[in-house]
């Protein structure tokens, strides 16, 4: 892949974007979506439409635009503030509660009278039978691609069952205090929808059936999807201001940017950073918000991995000019310091100080056997596009150019973002990963398990979760139990700032950005609270 060539695509002039809007290789049918009264339509990041089977893949966008819209979950986050950190609340759930005889255990009481978009009122069958579809392999619903999407985001589950209509427990294979968290990706959906569809889950595609404050309407993977206002929904505040919401995948940045300025979408996530002053001069909102998202390199740690040598990975740590990569993004990043930034409370006090220290890269790579004439060649898994991996090709071209300067020869294999995931869960050393030792794909580190346990707990590696480095440690696994068994959350937090330490020192992923999570709106789009969370709420939006 050509630096420059690439470089130049990114930085191009707006002609040309404009171009791309019309290509046949997006197939966006943006004709078929034009503006109607209290209509919002969307620009994702993302290749197609997330799937509406209850399990979306396309990684976290998927839930946020096609999970927290059209169902509810048992457990939700409150994403009503921009201010302060999202919290967890009351879904579907009224409460929740850990077993005091059996530390694998949760009780779940349950939210009565909330009905499905086709009238049947939910209860604990409903749970069960989302759990049976994910996890239950003899089951009749079972779905292998629901299992694939859901297992690891609610990883643990090891058995389910109702206590009543209204009560459900759910147990963990180990004890897991951090299961109320994996609760908020368990989109809960019923039998009867599944019958109605002829037991085929690619027919109920089309005529999903959730609980939540949006009604789908129409599913055309590759061109849109189409959700109306549910004018029933339990929560008053979640009634949505809208009557439609029109979702469309832009994968290109720029090509997103054409779009909002010539009035086909109102809403976009990662608008080119070059567009974004000539968006704020014509009028256009652009919102950013710290929230909890890593952008980094995952390493392999597999036994060839040049990666398991502790100077060659704190090297390409030292090579990076975040700062430069910073002025790539017009600023729209926080400098990359560790899994999460200086001042959360898991932050700790790592001693290896994250700067750009050349001729320390230099150095490391030297011990190790390599310099800039005789280079570590090795390749790398990057995306084209993506949630939440903000722009993927010029920074990781960036980084390129960075770590050629210390030593390194680095091969960036590009994969379409579904491909990504797919090899993401798959684990280093598989054919799906392509012969790459390192793995850029961004992280939500917003609850203590996701944040460190799930990409480095031994137990996590493929096929039990997305640990995909295969990293082991015994003693820091000890530390995870100890996390997972605590309910205290001051004790927690100081668990976590331990274990966060001792990642940054031994450098255990290559540290790049924290996202500020830009978007760009029409300035027709009133009300939106760009919440501290990967996910939002579209339902405050209302359209002038």
């Amino acid at each position: 892949m050509s630096i420059n060539s690439n470089r130049r695509r990114f930085v191009g002039g707006m002609a040309a974007s404009a171009a791309a809007l019309s290509a046949a290789a997006f197939r966006i049918n943006l004709a078929q979506a034009q503006t109607v009264s209290g209509t919002l339509r969307v620009g994702m990041t993302v290749s197609a439409v997330p799937s509406s089977n209850g399990a979306p893949d396309q990684g976290g966008e998927g839930q946020r635009f096609m999970g927290v819209t059209l169902y509810d979950q048992l457990v939700e986050w409150d994403l009503s503030h921009a201010d302060r950190p999202a919290t967890l609340k009351p879904g579907l759930a009224t409460s929740w509660q850990p077993d005091a005889a059996n530390k694998k255990r949760w009780h779940f009481t349950l939210r009565e009278n909330v009905k499905f978009h086709d009238g049947h009122v939910f209860d604990a069958d409903d749970v069960v039978f989302t759990l049976d579809r994910a996890f239950k392999r003899d089951a009749a619903a079972f779905d292998p691609r629901a299992y694939s999407q859901v297992l690891p985001q609610v990883p643990n589950v090891a058995a389910w069952g109702k206590e009543g209509p209204n009560k459900v427990w759910i147990e963990t294979s180990v004890p897991d205090g951090t299961l109320p968290y994996a609760m908020t990706w368990l989109n809960i959906l019923h039998r009867g929808a599944w019958e109605a569809a002829g037991k085929d889950w690619n027919k109920y595609m089309s005529q999903a059936v959730g609980t939540g404050p949006w009604m789908l309407r129409t599913f055309k993977p590759q061109e849109r999807a189409v959700m109306v206002r549910n004018p029933n929904y339990w929560d008053p505040a979640r009634m949505p201001k809208s009557a439609q919401l029109v979702l469309m995948p832009i994968p290109d940045a720029n090509t997103r940017v054409a779009a909002l300025q010539s009035g086909q979408v109102d809403f976009i996530e990662a608008p080119a950073p070059d567009a974004v002053p000539a968006l704020k001069a014509g009028g256009f909102q652009v919102v950013t918000n710290q929230y909890p998202h890593n952008w980094m390199w995952f390493l392999s740690q597999t036994p060839n991995s040049p990666w398991r040598d502790l100077r060659i990975r704190k090297a390409a740590n030292l090579g990076i000019d975040r700062a430069g990569l910073k002025q790539l993004l017009g600023g729209l990043m926080l400098e990359g310091a560790g899994v999460v930034p200086p001042g959360h409370p898991w932050y700790g006090h790592p001693t290896f100080k994250l700067i750009h220290d050349r001729e320390a890269a230099r150095k490391l790579m030297a011990e190790a056997g390599y310099t800039p004439a005789k280079p570590l060649r090795t390749k790398v898994a990057i995306s084209s596009s993506g949630s939440g991996q903000m722009q993927p090709v010029p920074m990781n071209e960036f980084i390129q150019q960075n770590l050629r300067e210390v030593g390194f020869d680095i091969q960036l294999e590009v994969f379409e973002w579904q491909s990504l995931i797919e090899a993401w869960k798959a684990g280093a050393g598989t054919p799906a990963s392509r012969g790459c030792m390192a793995m850029n794909i961004s992280q939500g580190p917003f609850d203590p398990f996701r944040a460190f346990a799930r990409i480095l707990q031994t137990n996590m590696a493929a096929p039990n979760g997305v640990n995909w480095s295969r990293f082991s440690d015994p003693a820091m696994d000890k530390q995870f139990e100890a996390v997972q068994l605590s309910t205290d959350t001051k004790k927690q937090d100081a668990m976590l700032a331990a274990i966060h330490g001792e990642v940054v020192d031994r450098a255990l992923f290559l540290f790049a950005a924290h996202d500020l999570n830009p978007r760009a709106l029409s300035s027709r789009v009133k009300g939106f609270v760009q919440a501290q969370s990967w996910f939002q709420d579209l339902t405050p939006i209302r359209m002038s």
